[in-house]
């Protein structure tokens, strides 16, 4: 088993514990922040059990910010001083905060998410046995080094097992919730759940319905940006706890695709899924790959004449189902808005000999340029969720036609004057001659961007305006040609970059 590294454990953290002890207490650091320490992991969170009361602890740190607001006996210290721009990376990145809990146990959980009393205990096995999983029951003494762990956590840490403290149906009644972080904790530590522990999960799966949408969004959120998110969603599924998030999901379980899918819909959104994890895509990637095709089983069509299935308009029905179960997860909507519009606009163009910049200027124009990557991600975790390659000829191909629609092209517009300063500060008369002008300048600073300044084109501007038309229109028609000439060489590098015709 991993020891404890305790320069890990920040300074204000220490002095927490120290203070209560000199004070006479008993003080332990406990929960996840111990699980995280023996992983050999840095806490985010900071929690402390103590057998002082409430009242006690505040009264132990005098000249330190302490709040105490609720009914289970916790006191948060506040450490004012900190300065997260100085403190070091590897521990918390807000001021320092710990959590500070009178030892308790707990009364029934009539709506299965809070105790409806609690008791202050004078025994730290009290509160280590109100606890979640074996793995989240120890306790750590940072001044003497003692870890107590009565449930065994430190042997489940090293089998990789995630395991309910006790009676793993009474740990699900009490707090619906702890089904879903039971998961949750699995893909993201790479544990597997004890088999009496998945076997009471699915079997009180049901309860997770009275748990508010908030909760439940936060959870899935987690799993979601997990690095194994497919795992954790298919153990959703499988206990039953998926069917309660958001039903729609089962509807691609057995919906058959054909033609370039191997799997069914349920499966190639799980494969999507886990390619942006692979590539550690954002958030809303993630989610917009899990959903792009979440409304293929209401369109399903099968067309005899060509033995396969289609799924006309699955993107506009999929964007429509993806909005409502955002909304009823009360997700933000800034991120719904923009996973919506992923969803609605995945399948933006498929063949590339047929594609016209302009139709690529369009999808650009929905999406926006800031987000057409995003889009981009979206389409190569599709790819990918049909077990082909991540970058054929295809998705660079449209990659090269984006840079190509987002570049800005060579024009009088780059040139360091323009019309209005000929007219104002140069007193030249509107007309062609002006545009000849322009354009005999901006082959001049092609061949040497040196001169692209405001005083040395206006000496430059002096010089053209001497020419007679004849003269000025022959240089200005060279230099459109030019510029032409310029334009289909970056194209054409960018062609080269993507390696595409």
């Amino acid at each position: 088993m991993n020891t404890i590294d305790n320069t890990k454990i920040p300074s204000f953290v220490s002095h927490v514990t120290k203070t209560l002890q000199d004070a006479g207490y008993e003080a332990y650091l406990v929960g996840g922040c111990v699980r995280d320490l023996l992983l050999g992991k840095a806490p985010k969170d900071w929690d402390v059990t103590t057998n002082a009361h409430p009242e006690q602890i505040e009264a132990a740190f005098p000249t330190i910010k302490t709040v105490y607001e609720n009914t289970f006996g916790t006191v948060t210290v506040i450490d004012l001083s900190a300065d997260e721009t100085l403190r070091d990376v590897t521990h918390v990145t807000k001021p320092e905060e710990v959590q500070v809990t009178t030892y308790r146990s707990e009364g029934t959980y009539t709506d299965n998410r809070r105790p409806d009393s609690v008791t202050y205990e004078t025994k730290l096995e009290k509160d280590l046995e109100r606890r979640d999983f074996t793995i989240n029951a120890m306790a750590y003494n940072p001044h003497n080094g003692q870890i107590i762990d009565i449930f065994k956590g430190q042997s489940d840490i090293k089998d990789k097992i995630i395991r309910c403290v006790l009676d793993a149906d009474i740990r699900f009644e009490e707090d619906a919730l702890r089904m879903m972080r039971a998961i949750r904790f699995s893909t993201t530590l790479h544990f597997a759940i004890a088999t009496e522990t998945l076997a009471a999960l699915t079997a009180k799966s049901s309860l997770l319905a009275r748990i508010s949408q908030e909760r439940i969004r936060d959870e899935f959120l987690k799993i979601i940006q997990s690095d194994q998110p497919a795992l954790g969603i298919d153990l959703l599924q499988k206990t039953g706890l998926l069917h309660i998030i958001a039903p729609e999901f089962e509807e691609g379980i057995g919906c058959e695709q054909k033609g370039a899918h191997l799997y069914d819909v349920y499966n190639h959104l799980l494969h999507a899924l886990q390619h942006a994890a692979d590539k550690n895509f954002s958030l809303e990637v993630r989610l917009a790959a899990l959903f792009h095709d979440i409304g293929k089983p209401a369109t399903r069509r099968y067309d005899k004449t060509k033995d396969k299935y289609t799924f006309f308009g699955h993107e506009v029905v999929g964007a429509r189902m993806t909005k409502k179960i955002l909304e009823r997860m009360r997700l933000s909507r800034e991120t719904s808005e923009l996973v919506v519009s992923l969803v609605r606009n995945h399948m933006f163009f498929s063949d590339t000999e047929q594609i016209t910049l302009s139709a690529v200027r369009r999808i650009i124009q929905k999406v926006t340029r800031e987000n057409i990557w995003l889009l981009m991600e979206v389409r190569e975790c599709d790819r990918v969720g049909m077990a082909k390659v991540e970058a054929p000829y295809r998705l660079r191909k449209y990659h090269a036609m984006i840079e190509e629609a987002l570049r800005d092209p060579i024009s009088v517009s780059q040139l360091a004057i323009d019309g209005e300063y000929l007219i104002k500060t140069l007193h030249m008369k509107p007309g062609p001659r002006m545009g000849w002008t322009l354009h005999a300048l901006l082959e001049e600073v092609l061949d040497n961007p040196e001169i692209n300044t405001v005083e040395q084109l206006t000496e430059r501007v002096s010089a053209l305006d001497s020419l007679a038309d004849n003269d000025l229109k022959a240089l200005g028609e060279k230099a459109k040609d030019k510029k032409e000439e310029a334009n289909e060489a970056e194209v054409g590098q960018l062609r080269q970059k993507h390696r595409v015709k």
